[in-house]
């Protein structure tokens, strides 16, 4: 079998396992080389460990040598949270996020729209609330095709719980038709009942991600997939957590498993459950996930298998659809929950009883008290119930999930300060204090799991570590504004929460996440200091999957 030694760099180790408390100035462990025989760790230390030496003494023959020449091979990582089909889809869409108001929208979409006359539709994604304050209405996109098509225009808001349409758009839709949703909101002239071409939460997903899967071929969502897939081996990741899987995504996932073999890139899926009117139709959702669960499982498909269930139960803060405990400020509104307690509590309780695991996204601080409470109550520990983003949380809930042992899935690119900037309107500077509080997760001890919530957010993931341990703009870098640097994350635990952490998070740490000795083969190369700091200057140089690298592709020559 062939063997790989990798020499003269700085291998880490990890040494802070989930739900410990490594603190912000704990020092990194490295070693110095590692051996890999076929897809499989076989030993990490220095030149003068019997395994190492022999090795080097096999001849070219039998082992490959590389020399990193100072180096740093980190574990390969895994996105905490992210949307593999959405993603892929989102290449390929025009990109608004350097977008400033409506102006600026309107004429790159004009100019896109010009410079794609055979696009059937006009896709777009990145908008945010904060660029259109007097809000967003379908007529404002109506004169925008040049070709005078008059084609479909959709717009993504940033964070993927809205979509923005022309009236073009909502005929595509068939939206006229559409009832209204639990959770879902369908934004309507106040006067005449009229579509205003606004769907969100519920209504995005219910009604809009459906249809634009369904519009897409196989062949495109298959691509779709491969373009996610090289994206993230060029980032460094080997693994890949999907935090809404549904019918589509899953059927193109095993169509191209059946055409081309095994997709390189750990995958775990968690099966979105909508809100529905019957508590049966969502204990429905629920009986479909366990059956492919249990078909697709660790066993039969240890690198694209389905783990639990995923429950969207609030909104986010910029659209105001976040549930908090106080009321928003600026207007004095209290968000109604896309989710009651009602509602949740018996989908948990089935989710556990199937032996599912559970993930529930809460973003606002009363959401949060909702998910920790039913997660409590009904959710086995065994099972590392979790909870995604916790934006605004209270520390009472906090101390919970630490007690509780319930995983922190965390995204810091979304505590990024040039996203942020309506939150102190939005909140108050009070609330705004408790923004983000991942110190607080980690000293109280939540096992912490870092994703990046692509393709709400950028997916690179050293980037992603260092907004979580500089608290500043991976976006902006050039801004000053520090987002509560007190909840700042250690660049050794940020690292491991990025790795051993999102492992541990989808049942996965027994063999992918750390670099050890019968563990899998999967690493990125990176030339980088190790000073949170200077993380925007580090490199990735080459990704491996299953010990063969899978980027730079081989073609492209040898970058070690």
């Amino acid at each position: 079998m062939a063997s790989t030694l990798f020499t003269n760099g700085k291998i880490f180790l990890s040494g802070v396992a989930p739900g410990t408390n490594a603190g912000l100035h704990r020092p990194p462990t490295f070693a110095s080389c590692i051996l890999i025989r076929g897809s499989e760790i076989e030993h990490v230390g220095s030149t003068s460990d019997a395994p190492i030496a022999a090795a080097l003494a096999a001849g070219p023959d039998t082992v490959t040598v590389h020399d990193l020449q100072g180096k740093t091979i980190l574990p390969g990582f895994v996105d905490g949270h992210m949307h593999l089909m959405l993603l892929g889809q989102a290449l390929n869409k025009l990109d608004l996020g350097k977008c400033k108001s409506l102006s600026e929208i309107r004429s790159a979409i004009r100019d896109y729209a010009a410079a794609n006359p055979s696009a059937q539709r006009i896709l777009a994604r990145g908008w945010m609330h904060s660029m259109t304050p007097d809000g967003a209405k379908a007529a404002d996109l109506d004169d925008l095709d040049p070709t005078n098509q008059n084609r479909p225009i959709l717009i993504d808001s940033k964070d993927l719980h809205s979509t923005w349409c022309n009236t073009a758009g909502i005929a595509d839709l068939g939206a006229a038709a559409w009832a209204d949703v639990p959770g879902g909101i369908i934004e309507r002239d106040a006067a005449t009942g009229a579509l205003l071409g606004v769907f969100s939460e519920a209504a995005n997903i219910t009604y809009v991600w459906p249809y634009l899967a369904g519009v897409a071929s196989m062949a495109a969502r298959a691509e779709a997939i491969r373009a996610a897939v090289a994206a993230y081996h060029a980032c460094g990741y080997t693994g890949m957590i999907d935090m809404a899987m549904d019918e589509g995504g899953w059927a193109a996932l095993q169509a191209l498993r059946a055409a081309e073999g095994a997709i390189p890139m750990r995958i775990a899926a968690y099966w979105l459950v909508r809100p529905c009117k019957e508590e049966a139709e969502m204990l429905a959702q629920v009986d479909r996930a366990a059956a492919l669960a249990r078909e697709f499982d660790a066993r039969t498909a240890p690198d694209c298998r389905v783990v639990g269930i995923k429950v969207i139960c609030d909104g986010i803060v910029d659209a105001c659809t976040a549930g908090l405990a106080e009321p928003y400020a600026h207007d004095g509104h209290v968000e109604v929950p896309l989710w009651t307690a009602a509602q949740l509590e018996p989908v948990v309780r089935r989710a556990d009883e199937k032996g599912l695991q559970i993930a529930l996204h809460a973003i606002g601080d009363a959401t949060l008290t909702m998910v920790v409470d039913a997660l409590t109550k009904y959710a086995n520990p065994a099972r590392r119930p979790r909870v995604e983003h916790i934006e605004v949380s209270r520390a009472e809930d906090v101390a919970r999930l630490g007690k509780a042992g319930i995983t922190a899935s965390i995204q810091p690119v979304h505590a990024d300060p040039a996203i942020l900037r309506a939150w102190p309107r939005l909140l108050g500077q009070h609330r705004c204090g408790r923004a983000f509080a991942y110190r607080e997760f980690a000293d109280l001890g939540a096992p912490l799991a870092l994703g990046s919530d692509a393709p709400t957010a950028p997916h690179a993931p050293l980037g992603n570590i260092y907004v979580g341990t500089t608290r500043r703009s991976y976006r902006e870098p050039e801004m000053e504004t520090t987002v509560n640097p007190h909840f700042s994350l250690g660049l050794c635990e940020a690292v491991a929460a990025a790795t051993e952490g999102a492992a541990y998070s989808c049942f996965d740490d027994h063999r992918i996440g750390v670099l050890k000795k019968g563990h899998k083969a999967d690493f990125v190369v990176v030339d980088m200091e190790w000073e949170k700091e200077k993380l925007m200057e580090a490199k990735v140089a080459e990704t491996w999957y299953d010990g063969a690298r899978v980027w730079p592709a081989q073609d492209q020559g040898d970058m070690v």
